[in-house]
This record gives structure tokens, C-alpha cells and sequence, in this order.
């Protein structure tokens, strides 16, 4: 019996629709909401994918729901304390509503374990840009 599961499962398997990619297609596309159901459901076949969390965080910051993003940003961060996705979203989301020092923090975060790859360096050297001025704008004035 375990045999005839097994041809069954991988048939099964075979017919699934891949929700993540799916998902990131539909936001590809401009088609958010669509997007965000699609990896809502990808989201509940593997709860806690910071990969999916972080998706969904893009998303909503997109449609311009920042608390929603915010708060799924800081879901992926109790997943994975390390993860670089949702130091910077999070970082420029907090920077959006003032919150400077908790923004560098983040950015701190990210940057102690930057992602790599040629996609990833605009994200690095953006966010040391904004590191820096962010340090140089806390920094008390030398003239004073």
C-alpha cells in the first residue's frame, strides 16, 4: 500500500501549485492582493518561512500598509533573530515614521551579515549610505 501512496503522492505532488512563486509572479505583475492571498496560503503550508514573511512584508509595504508590513517584518525576526530581509525592511519602515535609532539598529543588524550576490550590493551600499549619514546626523556637532 505504501507503494500506491507513493505514485499517488508524487502525482499529486506534481499537480500542486507552487503558491510562493505564484505569488511573487502576481506582485511581479502589479496584482498585490492576488499576490499577497497566494503567499498567505504558501504561508500556511510552511508557517514561519521568513522567505514567505518577508515577501508578504514587501507586499503590503507596496499597497502602502506599513503597520501591516511592519508587523509581519518583526513575525520573520522572531523566526529567524538573523534575518537580513527583515533588518531592512523593517530599518527603512521605522525610518519612515522617525524612528531613527531603532532604524540604525536595524541597519546595524544588516549589516553584520549582509546577504550576498550582485542582486544584493545596491542593498548593502544603500543601507551603509544611510547608516552613515543616519550616524553623522546623531553625532553632536563639532562646532558647538
Amino acid at each position: 500500500m505504501a507503494w500506491w501512496k507513493k505514485i499517488l503522492g508524487s502525482d499529486l505532488d506534481s499537480k500542486r501549485v507552487d503558491y510562493y512563486e505564484e505569488g511573487l509572479e502576481l506582485i511581479k505583475e502589479g496584482r498585490f492582493h492576488e499576490g499577497l492571498t497566494s503567499l498567505r496560503l504558501m504561508l500556511k503550508e510552511s508557517q514561519g518561512d521568513v522567505a514567505v514573511l518577508q515577501q508578504i512584508a514587501i507586499a503590503y509595504t507596496r499597497i502602502g500598509m506599513t503597520e501591516e508590513a511592519a508587523k509581519t517584518y518583526r513575525s520573520a525576526l522572531e523566526w529567524d533573530p538573523s534575518a537580513p530581509g527583515a533588518h531592512y525592511g523593517l530599518a527603512f519602515l521605522l525610518l519612515r515614521d522617525g524612528q531613527e535609532e531603532k532604524a540604525a539598529r536595524h541597519l546595524e543588524a544588516f549589516l553584520s551579515k549582509p546577504p550576498g550576490g550582485p542582486d544584493a550590493a545596491e542593498h548593502v551600499a544603500h543601507a551603509r549610505a544611510t547608516l552613515a549619514d543616519l550616524i553623522a546626523r546623531s553625532a553632536p556637532d563639532a562646532d558647538a
